[in-house]
């Protein structure tokens, strides 16, 4: 790894020492702090005023036990969290993500990355992230109702459209948005419809939020090939994941002339070199929950099914991780590499590992970190905040509009930024430096809090 400016070095040990065993969140502020050594150069007053080191600590962590009853009648039990991580912008901003993956320092990881990605939007947002560890695969909807009841019975008290705004992340769709709202209605008897994002159109939500993670993901590729002179037309992609961010994401590269070839599941994945079928995949992935080698068996011999791993070995001119964390490693780095993929966009969370992204550097490839690329999905539910408190509604076109408009507005934030701090071109620089200056400008008009 390279080496951390001087006085960033004991802020990494601090977080190191204080958060044991939670190696996702130090990746994630190291990967921040080895970008922000021009920055403390340059502005040593954020150092000064310990800007970053309270920026590593959250000004709050929520750990609540989730009582509820199974279909057969036995009370089980989970461990819900909400780690509200910075709102120097604005009120705690990020999704919920139900997984069995789900502990405290996954919860940080996240809340602390959505600090960066929701400055990024522009958008007067905080960030936030919460979860539990509960897995909704295999549940009837009366079991995810009454677990969902159960975890807002507890966190309604911390939630508030100017205090806390959760939306959803992984496990967490519409349905689970649907019951997590009745039950905060039930309890403070009151509708309240900008304390959650994510919801059904005809109760609050907006136009695009079911897409924008996928959509911006694929605006801010595009901005990427128009800035070297080329487009989607005619490339081939490979996305991961076959959830609402690469769903959506296949979709709008065909939109744009791409190809996608493949995409995946946890049990393993499919190439399909005519071009994933978007309808096929949508109904089988996201109307019946069903599998990826589902999708294989019904659109017979022209798509093959691969179990397990190993996607990154498909060749493809572009790359799109929408899975979740560490999920691209240097091995499958060096497929990509090898196969010629021009670009890597980050769907999903952090799910380039830094081995990987230091060979994807080398070897010339533009990648795009989750804090920009996927920022699609905070944004237009801070668009839908917007909507909510003007007690208004927006056409498709128009919030799709606004969503390109931020998505076209982070690019060239993050190159701009990187151009003005001596690393023209590394996305990676110009996302992390963009999104904390203007959380520490924040921070220091505000003073010790």
């Amino acid at each position: 790894m390279p080496a951390l400016h001087e006085r960033l070095v004991p802020v990494y040990e601090e977080v190191v020492k204080r958060n044991p065993g939670e190696v996702e969140f130090h990746q994630a502020v190291w990967e921040v702090l080895e970008s922000l050594h021009p920055v403390v150069v340059r502005h040593p007053e954020y150092a000064d005023a310990e800007i970053i080191r309270r920026m590593c600590e959250p000004e709050r962590q929520i750990i609540f036990r989730v009582p509820w009853v199974d279909d057969r009648g036995r009370v089980q039990l989970n461990r819900g969290f909400r780690v509200e991580f910075n709102s120097a912008l604005g009120p705690y901003k990020g999704g919920l993500r139900f997984h069995p993956s789900v502990y405290l320092g996954i919860i940080k990881f996240l809340g602390f990355e959505q600090i960066f990605k929701n400055s990024l939007t522009g958008m007067p947002i905080g960030g936030a992230k919460g979860g539990a560890d509960f897995d909704p695969k295999g549940r009837s909807d009366a079991e995810v109702m009454r677990f969902c009841q159960s975890f807002m019975t507890e966190l309604y008290r911390h939630l508030g459209e100017h205090t806390d705004v959760p939306a959803g992340d992984i496990g967490v769709g519409a349905r689970e948005i649907g019951y997590l709202f009745g039950q905060y209605k039930r309890i403070t008897n009151r509708y309240e419809s900008g304390v959650l994002t994510g919801k059904g159109l005809t109760w609050g939500g907006a136009q695009v939020r079911r897409e924008a993670t996928g959509y911006g993901l694929v605006f801010f590729v595009d901005e990427i090939l128009r800035t070297r002179g080329d487009s989607f037309d005619g490339k081939t992609v490979v996305v991961s994941g076959s959830g609402n961010v690469a769903v959506y994401a296949i979709a709008k590269v065909q939109q744009l002339g791409g190809r996608v070839i493949a995409c995946s599941d946890s049990d393993g994945y499919v190439v399909d070199e005519a071009g994933i079928d978007f309808d096929l995949l949508h109904e089988i992935k996201i109307e019946r929950r069903g599998r990826i080698s589902d999708y294989a068996a019904k659109r017979g011999s022209g798509a093959t099914y691969v179990s397990g791993a190993g996607i990154w070995q498909v060749p493809c001119d572009i790359a799109l991780p929408c899975a979740t964390q560490n999920e691209l490693d240097d091995v499958g780095a060096a497929s990509l590499i090898r196969n010629g993929c021009r670009v890597v966009a980050e769907g999903a969370n952090m799910p380039t590992t830094p081995a990987a992204i230091r060979m994807l550097a080398e070897a010339g490839v533009a990648f795009a970190p989750g804090k920009a690329a996927n920022a699609g999905g905070v944004a237009t539910s801070a668009l839908e905040m917007q909507q909510n408190a003007s007690r208004d509604s927006w056409t498709f076109e128009y919030t799709e509009k606004r969503l390109a408009e931020i998505m076209r507005s982070i690019h060239e934030r993050c190159l701009v930024t990187a151009e003005a701090y001596g690393s023209p071109g590394n996305y990676v620089v110009g996302a992390n430096i963009a999104g904390f200056i203007q959380v520490a400008d924040a921070m220091l008009a505000l003073g010790v809090i």
